[in-house]
């Protein structure tokens, strides 16, 4: 059977609907319908229909979704309901804010190894995790495995790092620096550009003053 292919936009969604209906959880709501999850999420009503409806049929006539139902089946979908290996490249201030971030572990993702190419920082401790040098990342990783590599490193370097990575199989990379990484096939790759999130909201803003006039 055919993979179904599902928009980048619908995926980009997804952890919103997880963070959400997480919210909703913890308030202990137990059931709610398209049109009171919109509300919540200014949304609409039929997008959230069209969205969840790429995957399975989650609501029920006359009664709406299941939230942990939901919240379950979306994670799943996220690959949450999986434990992944974590490491950073990179121990300065981006990558320990990322390392200390304690809800990437509850999510699945468990920091198991922090490196850096400067030798102040080697033994230093975030989470109980001593910062590595660069040199020990082929030992390590054959040693312990790694699922997702995060590089918080200057982009000059990115590229031969995430070469390094690829010939030691490491599946997937969460890349902070600020160039696009070419990588082959087997390498999942999300490029995460901070000033580009930063621009889209000046354009934001003057765009709301400019309407104010």
């Amino acid at each position: 059977m055919e993979k179904k292919t599902i928009s980048p936009a619908v995926i980009r969604r997804l952890p919103r609907y997880y963070r959400y209906l997480g919210e909703l959880l913890d308030l202990g709501v137990e059931g709610i319908s398209s049109c009171e999850l919109s509300k919540r999420m200014h949304s609409t009503a039929s997008q959230i229909r069209q969205d969840l409806n790429n995957f399975d049929s989650f609501g029920h006539l006359g009664y709406g979704y299941d939230v942990k139902n939901l919240h379950d089946k979306i994670g799943e979908i996220l690959g949450l309901d999986q434990s992944r290996n974590l490491i950073v490249i990179g121990a300065g201030h981006l990558g320990q804010a990322i390392a200390n971030y304690a809800q990437f572990e509850r999510m699945g993702f468990a920091l198991t190894g922090l490196f850096d190419v400067n030798p102040d920082l080697a033994g230093k401790k975030v989470r109980g995790i001593s910062i590595l040098m660069l040199d020990d990342l082929e030992r390590f990783v054959q040693e312990h495995g790694a699922d997702i590599a995060a590089l918080t490193i200057p982009k000059d370097a990115a590229q031969s790092v995430a070469r390094r990575l690829m010939r030691l199989g490491v599946p997937a990379i969460w890349n902070f620096a600020h160039v696009d990484l070419e990588v082959g096939e087997k390498t999942v790759v999300e490029n995460v550009h901070l000033s580009d999130s930063l621009m889209e909201l000046s354009y934001n803003l003057t765009s709301r003053r400019c309407d104010q006039k």
